[in-house]
């Protein structure tokens, strides 16, 4: 009897065991003792190309990964989360000439350098591995700090920080997620929440710093010590990351149309095509709504920073939530009520304390969309494509999520300074995104039950 059941152990982990030439994260598998039967027990997987395809799940190499990948995205996603607080700060000074419509320009190219460089960044990760990428973008992202803190006019912060600090961004983050998914399987979902919580960290400390700094030093040189923050904590990121691919995929083409034909996954890009136009809004403008509701501007930083709080528990419960019960059924639920709570919560929040609650709710749920939506296209993906596909979903999304912050903007301006339409606009576009991600749910499995 044992041996009977050492040989199904031992089959099923060379069905499952299968590694991906990927730029973010692969299917978590499950023990089947430990979870109810889903969706996933009855997809069948590749068999096991190569000895990197045993996971160690944990051991230090693998957390030291994940330690660097939380310093990456603490300095690099995380100023990307603080845009607001420089949208407020060039409004009054730098560039109190520019409407609020042209100034979000800055951060919504910068968030779509960011997503638009996935494909191109994965597939690099491929080729190369980690390491030579990772102090590529942190030369990249430290450069473009330096440049940003000595600009004068609009289109150099354009190039600076719009265009060179969102390829920092990109290169930084994307190969430290990938490299994660090389170490864990059973709880990558947990893992990459770990790291990605990083983020939200670096959401909460990089406003308030920039809000103290800003008044005590100047605009050149806060922006001057966060780049040499980057440089330190990417230089750690560096020397901890690291890959357990020993083959890098250098022949492989670069995209194949066959990986967009399934519908699951059409449905699921027009899903994050809706939740990423409407996502970042509240990111870029509650500094401002927060001082249009008088609220002043000191208190108003923070606002921001209680958002990127609620980010860093979205990360990680809904994470350790979706290893046991599903990433859709995670997922839905939690852009769902990140659309209503701007429909909703943000509607009529009028005073300090009801602004500070919507903050905290709106980053937990819209924390939990970031961290989940790349385990979720890993799980209706062939292992082979799982690196296509993300490089894919990243890159049309970037589209949504340029246009959202101007587009915003310039309803805000078109309603001589009233936010209703623009909340409008945003909730009912992560509203509807969660319907077709519900669909996408659905077409993989009816029945309400199944971990999916």
């Amino acid at each position: 009897m044992a041996d009977e059941e050492k040989r199904s152990i031992t089959t099923k982990e060379s069905l499952v065991g299968a590694h991906s030439n990927s730029s973010a994260t692969a299917v978590n598998e499950y023990p089947s003792s430990l979870h109810p039967p889903s969706i996933e027990d009855a997809a069948p997987a590749p068999a096991a190309a190569d000895a990197d395809t045993s996971f160690p799940d944990g051991g230090a190499a693998a957390w030291l990964t994940v330690l660097g990948a939380f310093l990456a995205l603490f300095c690099s996603f995380g100023q990307l989360n603080s845009f607001g607080t420089f949208q407020a700060w060039y409004a009054e000074h730098e560039l109190r000439h520019l409407p609020a419509s042209t100034i979000a320009w800055i951060g919504s190219l910068q968030l779509w350098v960011f997503f638009f460089s996935g494909g191109f960044i994965g597939r690099l990760f491929d080729a190369y591995g980690p390491r030579r990428i990772l102090v590529i973008g942190c030369l990249v992202l430290v450069f473009g700090t330096m440049m940003t803190s000595i600009s004068t006019q609009y289109y150099q912060y354009i190039l600076a920080q719009g265009v060179l600090v969102g390829v920092g961004i990109g290169t930084v983050f994307y190969p430290s997620l990938a490299a994660i998914s090389t170490h864990f399987k059973q709880y990558r979902s947990t893992a990459l929440g770990i790291a990605i919580a990083g983020s939200g960290v670096g959401g909460v400390v990089y406003p308030v710093m920039y809000q103290q700094l800003f008044r005590r030093v100047g605009f050149a040189w806060t922006v001057r010590i966060s780049g040499f923050l980057s440089l330190a904590l990417c230089g750690l990121a560096v020397m901890t990351i690291t890959s357990r691919l020993s083959k890098p995929l250098t022949q492989s083409p670069w995209f194949d149309c066959k990986v967009i034909r399934d519908a699951p996954f059409q449905l699921v890009i027009a899903g994050s095509t809706l939740i990423s136009f409407g996502l970042f809004i509240p990111f870029f403008y509650i500094v401002d709504y927060s001082t249009d509701h008088g609220i002043s501007p000191e208190m108003a930083f923070y606002v921001l920073s209680v958002m990127n709080a609620g980010g860093i528990l979205g990360r990680l419960a809904p994470s350790f939530l979706a290893d046991a019960l599903g990433r859709f059924n995670i997922l839905v639920p939690c852009a769902a009520l990140a659309g209503l709570s701007m429909l909703v919560f943000w509607t009529f929040a009028r005073t300090l304390v009801a602004i500070i609650l919507f903050a905290a709710v709106y980053g937990f749920f819209s924390g939990a969309f970031n961290a989940l939506i790349i385990p979720c296209v890993a799980q209706i993906s062939d292992l082979r494509e799982i690196g296509t596909r993300i490089g894919v979903l990243y890159s049309i999304i970037s589209f949504p999520a340029l246009c959202g912050g101007p587009v915003a903007g310039a309803i805000l301006k078109t309603e001589r300074g009233a936010y209703l339409g623009m909340i409008m606009l945003g909730g009912a576009a992560v509203l509807a995104g969660s319907l077709f991600m519900l669909w996408a749910r659905l077409a993989l499995a009816r029945g309400l039950r199944a971990r999916v």
